[in-house]
């Protein structure tokens, strides 16, 4: 039994990590978005660094070694096609597409970036969806009503059952 709140936390991250990795649920790609710098006045495109590989758990994404990230943008390494100019947010995604499938990811891997890396031991309103009321971790998981919490043990056994057991598998 843990004596902290955040011992307890990592003992909750490290048997999410055991159950995900023991059945094999499939992990998604993460990345950072980079855009370079002009060369000669010349602007290159923006390109996707390989950063890992985690688990999406909701509002959470959750690596390996146990390491939390809040969920950020998500895309998928496909060919990007061609510009359409419908809308400046259908080509910015097209964009994100195209970085994706440029780098070194398999095609139709879907690729998390723009995420935050939470650090358990500074939880403040920066680490958000994450949070210590004095007590234990808690996740808010909807952005929209803040009050709306859950304890992470409780949040990550939920979603960890729905990756290992999904309904209507």
């Amino acid at each position: 039994m843990a004596g902290t709140p955040i011992e307890a936390a990592r003992e909750s991250i490290a048997r999410a990590v055991a159950t995900l990795d023991a059945a094999g649920v499939p992990d998604e790609a993460l990345a950072d978005y980079v855009t370079p710098k002009r060369v000669l006045f010349v602007n290159r495109a923006p390109v996707m660094v390989p950063r890992g590989r985690v688990w999406p758990l909701g509002v959470l994404l959750l690596d390996r070694g146990g390491g939390l990230h809040a969920t950020g943008t998500i895309t998928r390494a496909v060919p990007a096609g061609y510009p359409g100019y419908q809308s400046p947010g259908v080509e910015v995604r097209r964009g994100y597409r195209a970085a994706a499938f440029k780098a070194d990811f398999a095609e139709g891997d879907t690729v998390n970036f723009d995420t935050v890396v939470i650090d358990l031991e500074r939880l403040d309103a920066a680490s958000a969806p994450l949070l210590f009321d004095g007590e234990r971790v808690l996740v808010r998981w909807n952005a929209t009503f803040p009050a709306q919490t859950r304890a992470l043990d409780v949040y990550l056994a939920d979603r960890v059952s729905l990756l290992v057991d999904p309904p209507g598998a």
